[in-house]
Parts: structure tokens; C-alpha cells; sequence
């Protein structure tokens, strides 16, 4: 019976993920609309893309290749798995022990890897831009994302989350220069994987800037509606990430009993709908930035998840 309740935690922790990934965005977009003055869609609006999305026929190019359906599946399969391992209300989970910060980076430069080659796939050129746009992020950003989990591992001594974020609640972490270069880095690195601004505005279409959306330009039907909800577990999966290693108070473990658990689903509302106000916040008192700006703005990432690790390095030789 245990195992059973076990699995059945689990499970409800990925269900909980895909359930609230639309709301998240929905709401993200209203704040923004509300601080620009603006009515804005309704906060479950994702809710009904995607339903319409899901009933709409799917157009294929005729030189479209067995991957270029593939992909779609593909990409959110793996973004769903690394959005479920990351610790959101409970720690200990059935499945926990595969909730590794590396495994979680390589679910999500797979995903970018079949998103590129989709993208590349038809062979458009808003595809090649898009793909190739993508890859040059990526080739930042990764190494940065890498540099985090380094500084956090030496700091927690694991680099599985819910180790992670056991040791991070307990007093013996201290204030610490290291995670909070960690946290910098992180967050950098979540704006520009999700296509935020200022690294892209995922709210236009503009030929010379577009990033995520120049790759999905030939998909329509169930095929969007699978790389859009994708797109939307990772902006919660960075959230919840965050939320998990630099603010990871109220995760409680999964033998609390249903009080506890109840009280970290709560806590994790509260940190979700935070992340989402500063992020709405962030987004409309910035600037997109020209393109050739990214590898400098994903550059200060790298290096300060080397600093962050270099700092911890010198510090245990004193």
C-alpha cells in the first residue's frame, strides 16, 4: 500500500505540473496587460488555445519528414518529465532519486535539439533563423545552466533536488556570495530559455527578432498545441526550479502526512504567482535587446556561475 500511495503522489505531482503550465502563462500575461493598463485575455485564455488547437487539423509541408511530426511529441515529452522531477510540493517522491540537475539540463537541450531540427526540417528560412538563433543561445546558455548546478552541488554536496533542497532549508547554509551569483545566473538563464524578454518578446511575430517562434511557424493543429503546452511546462519548470533550490521553504517531504502535503501545494501557489508578478514586472520596464546583445547578456551568466564556483573552490582551500 505504501508504494501504491507513493505512485499515486508521483503522479499527482505531474499532473499538478501540465495542469497549472497554461494558468501560469495566462496569468503571467495578464499581470502584464494590467500594468500596461490594459484588460488583457482572461487568465484560463491558454486553457482555450490549446483545447482549439487540439480539435484543429494538423497542415503538414509536403517535404516534411517523419521527424517533423515526431518532434512535437518528442519535445514535450521531455520537458514534461524534467517539469515533473523538479521537487514542487514535497521532496522524497517516488521518483526522486532521478531528480538530478544534470539528467534535468540534458531533458531540456534534448528538447531544444528536436526543436532545432524541426525547425530546420521544412527547410524555410524564418526555420534556419529560428534553429540556428537557437543553438547560439543554447551554446550559452547550457554552460551557464552547468556552472549553477556545479556551484549548488558543492555548496548542498548532491546534485539530486530533493537533497538539494533538504540541505538548503536547514540553518547550516548561511548566507552565502556563491548562491546568490547561482541565483543571477539562474535567473538569466530562465529568461533566455523561455524566450522572454530581453532576450526575445513572445508576444510578437517580427521577422528579424524572432526566436522560438520562427521555428514553429509550420506547425498547426494538435502538433502547436504540443510545443506550446512544451514551451509552457518550461517557464514553470524554471519557476519551480528556483523555487526549489533558493526559496525552499514550505517543500515538505513526502511522509507528512496530507496536512503537510496541502500546505506545500499552498506554499507553491504563493511561489508561483510570485515568480510570475516579478517576471510581468521585469518584462514591462526592459527593452528587447538586439540580437547580437544576447551572447554578452547569456556571457555575464557564464561567468558568474564560474565565479560562484571559483569563490566555493577558494574558499575550502582557506
Amino acid at each position: 500500500m505504501e508504494l501504491i500511495g507513493n505512485l499515486v503522489l508521483q503522479a499527482l505531482q505531474m499532473i499538478v505540473v501540465l495542469a497549472l503550465a497554461p494558468g501560469l502563462t495566462g496569468f503571467v500575461r495578464k499581470v502584464k496587460a494590467r500594468l500596461t493598463r490594459r484588460q488583457g485575455a482572461p487568465v484560463l485564455q491558454p486553457y482555450r488555445d490549446l483545447w482549439r488547437l487540439l480539435q484543429k487539423e494538423v497542415v503538414l509541408a509536403e517535404n516534411a519528414s517523419w521527424l517533423f511530426r515526431v518532434s512535437p511529441y518528442m519535445i514535450f515529452a521531455a520537458t514534461w518529465v524534467a517539469a515533473a522531477l523538479v521537487p514542487t510540493f514535497a521532496i522524497g517522491l517516488q521518483f526522486s532519486w532521478t531528480a538530478d540537475l544534470i539528467a534535468i539540463v540534458a531533458l531540456l537541450g534534448s528538447a531544444r535539439f528536436f526543436l532545432a531540427l524541426a525547425g530546420m526540417d521544412v527547410g524555410t528560412s524564418f526555420g534556419g533563423i529560428g534553429a540556428s538563433r537557437e543553438m547560439m543561445i543554447g551554446a550559452f546558455a547550457e554552460p551557464a545552466m552547468l556552472l549553477m548546478v556545479f556551484t549548488v552541488a558543492l555548496v548542498a554536496g548532491s546534485t539530486q533536488l530533493s537533497n538539494v533542497a533538504a540541505y538548503l532549508q536547514s540553518d547550516a547554509v548561511g548566507i552565502r556570495v556563491s548562491l546568490g551569483m547561482a541565483l543571477v545566473a539562474l535567473v538569466i538563464v530562465a529568461l533566455a530559455e523561455n524566450a522572454r524578454i530581453p532576450v526575445d518578446n513572445p508576444a510578437t511575430h517580427l521577422e528579424l527578432t524572432m526566436v522560438h517562434e520562427a521555428m514553429v511557424l509550420e506547425y498547426s493543429g494538435r502538433h502547436l498545441a504540443m510545443i506550446e503546452l512544451a514551451a509552457m511546462l518550461k517557464l514553470l519548470l524554471y519557476m519551480a526550479l528556483i523555487g526549489a533550490i533558493f526559496v525552499p521553504f514550505g517543500i515538505h517531504a513526502a511522509g507528512d502526512g496530507i496536512v503537510g502535503l496541502l500546505k506545500g501545494v499552498v506554499y507553491f501557489l504563493i511561489k508561483l504567482a510570485a515568480s510570475a508578478v516579478l517576471l510581468a514586472t521585469f518584462e514591462t520596464s526592459i527593452a528587447k535587446m538586439r540580437v547580437f546583445r544576447v551572447p554578452d547578456f547569456l556571457g555575464a551568466a557564464l561567468m558568474l556561475g564560474l565565479l560562484g564556483t571559483l569563490l566555493l573552490f577558494v574558499s575550502r582551500s582557506l
